[in-house]
């Protein structure tokens, strides 16, 4: 399984290099609008795919990680919950109260 994943990052990654040196040409980029203008890049195209690319996609995976760590948890607990029930439980202790009731009964 490992080796399949190595591959798949291996090819991703060949076709976003491949993508970012066929759109090598700079382009404009506006970003805040200032009194005299605006505050201006000029990037490759390929790099400001890239960096949108990633803009949208961070967020919505580590969503994605937090909901699956708090799922797992959740799993743990009820997993946990269901073996600490499953297993006898040791007999409660006796108080002073029961030895003293169980004696009369006995006569003693």
């Amino acid at each position: 399984m490992q080796i399949v994943r190595t591959v798949l990052w291996i090819a991703i990654t060949a076709i976003l290099v491949a993508f970012i040196a066929m759109n090598w040409v700079k382009a404009p980029v506006n970003i805040w609008p200032l009194e005299d203008g605006y505050l201006h890049f000029e990037w490759p195209v390929g790099v400001i795919a890239l960096v949108f690319f990633l803009l949208g996609f961070v967020p919505l995976w580590l969503l994605h990680r937090a909901s699956m760590w708090r799922m797992q948890r959740r799993v743990h607990s009820l997993e946990n919950s269901v073996r600490a029930a499953s297993t006898p439980s040791a007999a409660p202790m006796a108080t002073t109260e029961d030895v003293a009731t169980e004696e009369r009964e006995q006569g003693i």
